[in-house]
């Protein structure tokens, strides 16, 4: 006769919550990279540069005139509060 020991299975229970948490995590994953754009007064965005911080080297410009997080025309020479530095 065999003992069963409670720590060592996983109940139904929990898999289906964790199944269940899942699925909205999966759902964003899958909607386009444009649903996250945000608009660029939310991101007090400014065609021109601030502190010598400018889109072109940020690492979410993407060259010529659009970044990944921004939505809209970006000028190379413009500026966000999302701005990161480029890796070197």
């Amino acid at each position: 006769m065999s003992k069963f020991d409670a720590s060592s299975c996983m109940s139904r229970r929990t898999v289906l919550i964790a199944a269940a948490g899942a699925a909205p995590l999966l759902a964003l994953g899958a909607t386009g990279a444009k649903a996250a754009k945000m608009s660029q007064a939310a991101v007090r965005y400014q065609a021109t540069p601030k502190d010598g911080k400018q889109c072109d080297g940020c690492k979410l410009f993407i060259a010529p005139n659009a970044c990944k997080s921004v939505d809209g025309t970006i000028a190379a020479t413009g500026w966000c509060a999302l701005w990161v530095k480029k890796a070197a």
